[in-house]
């Protein structure tokens, strides 16, 4: 664990100049303990922000709160995620941490304890110019795997279980290192990584929420 550590730190330091951008984000289901699981979706203030003034134009937020509270029907509106061709999952418990590098958490429900197939589909920031976010699935047993959620695969993907690795369906695996957006997603999620190796995820769901407080844009 501690060589993991300093592994992710060392990607954090060359890439922590890239966190705050826009157009790139992660997505994070991770497998806790007693087959509890967490997602946990981060990315910048800024990419938040124009998806709610985006989506609610209508009904500006006028307090952190409410911003937060649109945050979270937006992550529930806008991600889909089903097991083994349909097993009913759920989302509960669901806290924003504001912050220039934002952070959405969620406890999952229903997910089945041995996993064939995933289908994950997250369009929470479609409406960026060349919006990226790297899939990073953690679960006992099986290698870490990390994928990319973009235009070109309709931020969707299909993937599988075989041996101890997930794979995409119907594609080679390319893996993240095989261009320089994919390091710089890899750099991204392992902040997060890191993040969640320090704080713990118990901290995260238990804490009470008061929030880092952040300059918001009032729409009146």
């Amino acid at each position: 664990m501690k060589k993991y550590r300093f592994l992710l730190l060392a990607v954090w330091l060359s890439m922590a100049s890239f966190a705050h951008s826009p157009d790139v984000s992660t997505t994070m289901l991770v497998e806790t303990e007693n087959n509890s699981w967490v997602l946990q979706i981060s990315a910048s203030l800024t990419a938040f922000q124009q998806e709610i003034r985006t989506h609610y134009a209508e009904t500006p937020y006028q307090t952190p709160e409410e911003f937060q509270q649109m945050v979270l029907e937006h992550i529930k509106n806008n991600f889909q995620i089903s097991f083994n061709g349909g097993e009913h999952i759920s989302f509960k418990n669901g806290t924003v941490k504001l912050g220039h590098e934002t952070m959405v958490v969620f406890e999952v429900l229903g997910i089945p304890s041995e996993i064939n197939s995933v289908l994950v589909k997250n369009t929470a920031f479609k409406d960026i110019h060349r919006n990226q976010s790297a899939l990073v699935l953690i679960k006992e047993g099986l290698s870490k795997e990390h994928f990319v959620l973009n235009n070109a695969n309709n931020h969707s993907l299909s993937l599988t279980a075989i041996g101890n690795e997930f794979v995409e369906v119907g594609k080679n695996e390319a893996g993240l290192f095989s261009s320089s957006t994919g390091i710089i997603l890899l750099g991204v999620a392992a902040i997060v990584v890191l993040g969640m190796l320090v704080l713990g995820v118990g901290y995260l769901m238990k804490k009470p929420n008061r929030s880092k407080k952040v300059a918001l844009t009032i729409l009146r």
